[in-house]
């Protein structure tokens, strides 16, 4: 079986929703995809509490499918790409573990940790 990759499925996207693509996935729009984002993250707390990691599996895919046509969506309308969601979620996770990533904070629990990144998310939206 060939293994795709990231760039693979993104473009299956594009193709989903282009000249040639599926008519239900072209109709969809962020306000219609939110049953279907609010029923895939049920489904995935769902396999967690029932510990069943192959649904598990299958229900990240589906959560990431929905994040994955909403990005789709929104390039088409020239707001954002996948790649800045990714750039987004990169530097947010390099200022809010400064503990890990920066010179000055330490963490030696968990409880210090999320502190840390409570008081630089704290930071952020003062900054806004």
């Amino acid at each position: 079986m060939k293994k795709n990759n990231f760039a693979d499925l993104v473009e299956t996207f594009a193709i989903l929703r282009g000249p040639n693509g599926c008519p239900w996935d072209k109709k969809q729009t962020h306000e219609s995809l939110i049953k279907c984002l609010q029923n895939e993250s049920q489904e995935l707390i769902d396999a967690i509490n029932n510990k069943d990691d192959e649904n598990m599996k299958e229900e990240l895919g589906d959560v990431l499918l929905q994040v994955l046509m909403h990005s789709q969506i929104a390039a088409e309308e020239g707001k954002f790409t996948i790649d800045d969601v990714i750039q987004g979620l990169y530097d947010k996770l390099h200022r809010r573990h400064p503990h890990v990533f920066g010179d000055h904070a330490h963490a030696a629990s968990a409880e210090e940790a999320l502190a840390l990144w409570k008081e630089a998310k704290r930071k952020e939206r003062e900054g806004k």
